[in-house]
C-alpha cells in the first residue's frame, strides 16, 4: 500500500486493482515455478490481453484506451509486485512498440499497432549488440538499401522478448561513415527469411522471461518497414523511445521492492524472538521505516515524471533517467534490506526474498546502466546552469 494518494482517476484505478488481481489470483501461484523452469509465462500474457492491458497506453484510433505512460507504470507496478520476470515481459512489448508509436508513418502504425493493443502480437526492440549497448553509434548490424528493399546483416543480444515476440523494431546502420547519424529503424516480423534466434539466456533473475540474441543474415525488408520512411533518425528515435520508456523500468524496480517491504513487514510481525515479535524490536523498525521511506520516494518519482511525460512535457530525459535511476537502487537496497530481515529464510527458495532481490539487479542494468543514467543527469545539469 502506497503511503501517499496519488491522485489516480477512477480509470487508473481500475487498472492498478486489475493487475493486482491477476497477479495475486494468476501470476504467484506459478511464480516460483517459472523462475525454476524459466519458461515464458505465454498463458499470463494471454490473460493481460484478454483484459485489454496491451491497449493501456496506445490511442484509441489503434485499438487503445487512450491513455498513457502513467497508466503502463501502475500496470507494470502491480504485477511488478508479485514476479517481476514475468511483468517485464509486458513492459518489453511497450519497449518496442514505442519507436512505432513516436515516430512511424500512419501506414505502419494502421499495420501493427492494432495487433499489439489487442495482445495477438508481442513486441521487442532491437538495440544492443556485443560491442553497442551504451554506446549506440558502435553499432555494427547494416542495413544496404537495394531497390525498394533493405538488406540486413549482422546481430543483436540480450533481447528481452527476443523468440518470443512477433514484431521487432531493429536499429541498424544504413550509412556508417555518419555514426549515430546514419542509424535507422527497421521493423521486421518473426519468420522473415534470414531472421533467427540465438539460444535463450540462462539469468540470474527475471527467469521467465526470455533474453536472446536476433540473428540477421541476408534479412530483405521492404522499405515501407523502414521507421517513419527516413533513413538516418533511429538514434533520435532510440533516445525518444528510452524517455519514455525508462520509467516503466523504474515501475518495475517500484513494484519490486514494494512486493520486498510487504513481505519482511509479515514476516517481522510473525517471526518470535525473545519471546516476542521482532516487528517489536527499534533496529528493525527503522529498517522497515527507511524501506517505507524510500519506495515512496522512488514512486513518488515516477509519477510525477509520468504524468510530465503524458502532458507533453517536451525535456524529460533527465527526469526518466533520474527516475529510473533512482528506483532501480532503491529496489535493490531494499529487497537486500528485505534478505537480512528474513535472515536464513531471506536465503532460500521457500521465501520469495532472495527472487526480488535477484530479479531487483537488472533494473539496474537494462535500459542505460545507472552510471549512464548519472552521466545523462550530469549533462542536463551541466546545460541548464551554463
Amino acid at each position: 500500500m502506497s503511503l501517499i494518494d496519488y491522485g489516480f482517476t477512477e480509470e487508473q484505478n481500475m487498472i492498478k486493482d486489475l493487475c493486482r488481481q491477476i497477479a495475486e489470483e494468476k501470476i504467484k501461484p506459478i511464480s516460483a515455478k517459472l523462475d525454476e523452469t524459466e519458461e515464458f509465462p505465454t498463458e499470463i500474457m494471454q490473460v493481460l490481453a484478454q483484459s485489454d492491458l496491451f491497449s493501456v497506453c496506445l490511442p484509441e484510433a489503434y485499438g487503445g484506451m487512450g491513455g498513457g505512460v502513467t497508466e503502463l507504470c501502475i500496470a507494470i507496478e502491480e504485477l511488478s509486485r508479485v514476479d517481476g520476470g514475468i511483468s517485464i515481459c509486458y513492459g518489453a512489448s511497450f519497449l518496442g512498440l514505442f519507436p512505432i508509436l513516436i515516430g512511424g508513418t500512419e501506414e505502419q502504425k494502421k499495420k501493427y499497432l492494432p495487433k499489439i493493443a489487442s495482445g495477438e502480437h508481442l513486441c521487442a526492440f532491437g538495440l544492443t549488440e556485443p560491442e553497442a549497448g551504451s554506446d549506440a553509434s558502435a553499432i555494427q548490424t547494416t542495413a544496404k538499401k537495394e531497390g525498394d528493399y533493405y538488406i540486413i546483416n549482422g546481430m543483436k543480444h540480450f533481447i528481452t522478448n527476443g523468440g518470443d515476440a512477433d514484431i521487432y523494431t531493429v536499429v541498424a546502420s544504413t550509412n556508417k561513415s555518419r555514426g549515430a547519424r546514419g542509424l535507422s529503424v527497421f521493423i521486421l516480423e518473426k519468420g522473415m527469411d534470414g531472421f533467427s534466434f540465438g539460444k535463450k539466456e540462462e539469468k540470474m533473475g527475471i527467469r521467465a522471461s526470455s533474453t536472446r540474441e536476433l540473428i540477421f543474415e541476408n534479412v530483405k525488408v521492404h522499405k515501407d518497414n523502414l521507421l517513419g520512411g527516413k533513413e538516418g533518425t533511429g538514434f533520435i528515435a532510440t533516445m525518444r523511445t528510452f524517455d519514455q520508456s525508462r520509467p516503466g523500468i523504474a515501475a518495475q524496480a517500484v513494484g519490486i521492492a514494494q512486493g520486498a517491504l510487504e513481505l519482511a513487514v509479515r514476516y517481522a510481525q510473525q517471526r518470535i524472538q525473545f519471546g516476542k515479535p521482532i516487528s517489536t524490536f527499534q533496529g528493525i523498525q527503522w529498517m522497515l521505516a527507511d524501506m517505507a521511506a524510500q519506495v515512496e520516494a522512488a514512486r513518488a518519482l515516477v509519477y510525477t515524471t509520468t504524468r510530465a511525460i503524458d502532458n507533453g512535457a517536451k525535456d524529460v530525459a533527465a527526469a526518466s533517467a533520474a527516475a529510473k535511476m533512482f528506483a532501480s537502487d532503491v529496489a535493490m537496497k531494499v529487497t537486500t534490506d528485505a534478505v537480512q530481515i528474513l535472515g536464513g529464510y531471506g536465503y532460500i527458495k521457500e521465501y520469495p526474498a532472495e527472487k526480488f532481490m535477484r530479479d531487483a539487479k537488472i533494473t539496474q542494468i537494462y535500459e542505460g546502466t545507472n552510471q549512464i543514467q548519472r552521466s545523462i543527469i550530469a549533462l542536463d545539469l551541466i546545460k541548464r546552469y551554463k
